[in-house]
């Protein structure tokens, strides 16, 4: 055998290989992708306002503490259109939105505090960890006492609920970071500071970013704890307050539009910001296939 046919058989063999290990995506018509992802939840939400129906017709409860879905659906309308739950809606988001920037700027490097030095992993990582599971209305009383009827008093528990999360999050996307990386980062000069975000910080994204999305369901729950209880003119009427206010009015429909309204703020978060950026932060990991 010559060496050009030995070439030309191993160059065969290699794109065999390739052949092998790709897999074809088939993609399937616009429309047909809107369409399977729209009808699984349409179904659900379909069947879910029927069992409300049911419920209602069947006078299992009084229709103050039982509203149809027709009353909650004019509520809703109404609230929309007066302007009441959007500006309710916007009052909480940006609160949440700078809360949640404020835990980020804390309980970042404080996870990279922990998980690189041992002795504070010791000391303070296991209070991070159960501050994490402490239920965050148990910090609406202390804040009150403490910081008053005031924004103080809410900023404070959303950062009470956001931060362990966050930290959290940072150590557990370091732990996961195989050891190889840092020798190889210290080989090329890699140390402290630089070791840290060029190293450290890169290599630990994945689990960082699920910190992330959950530190923001801890400040956006912890958001809802504290307008809740903590109400005053001053402050603007959160979806918290306006909570506070259906049950105040026994306005069942009114608790309804609120629940609807922290509902679509939480999913659209989620849609617009998270999914996004896990989808980028895995497929530069190659742990998601790029489509094209």
């Amino acid at each position: 055998m010559t060496a050009a046919t030995a070439d030309r058989d191993l160059a065969s063999l290699e794109a065999g290989l390739d052949a092998l290990e790709s897999t074809p995506e088939v993609r399937p018509a616009r429309g047909r992708r809107l369409l399977s992802a729209a009808w699984p939840p349409v179904v659900a939400i379909v069947g879910l306002l029927g069992v409300w129906e049911l419920a209602y017709r069947s006078g299992v409860k009084p229709t103050y503490a039982l509203p149809s879905p027709a009353d909650v659906g004019l509520k809703l309308a109404e609230q929309i259109g007066d302007g009441t739950l959007l500006e309710a809606m916007g009052v909480s988001l940006s609160r949440g939105g700078l809360g949640f920037l404020v835990a980020l700027a804390i309980g970042t490097p404080l996870g990279l505090l922990i998980a690189r030095v041992r002795a504070v992993r010791r000391g303070i990582g296991p209070l991070v960890s159960g501050l994490q599971s402490l239920p965050s209305v148990a910090w609406v009383p202390a804040a009150i006492i403490f910081f008053g009827i005031g924004n103080a008093a809410i900023y404070a528990v959303v950062l009470l609920g956001a931060v362990p999360s966050i930290a959290n999050g940072m150590v557990s996307g370091i732990d996961q970071v195989p050891p190889l990386y840092s020798r190889v980062g210290r080989v090329l000069g890699a140390r402290g500071l630089s070791a840290a975000r060029f190293v450290l910080l890169p290599a630990a994204l994945p689990g960082y970013v699920g910190g992330l999305r959950q530190g923001w369901a801890f400040s956006w729950r912890s958001l809802m704890a504290a307008e809740l209880i903590v109400k005053s003119p001053e402050l603007g009427t959160g979806l918290g307050q306006l909570l506070e206010e259906g049950r105040f009015l026994q306005d069942m429909s009114l608790v309804f539009a609120g629940i609807l309204g922290i509902l679509v703020v939480g999913i659209a978060v989620e849609l617009l910001l998270f999914a996004p950026l896990e989808r980028r932060v895995l497929r530069r990991r190659g742990l998601l296939v790029a489509r094209h």
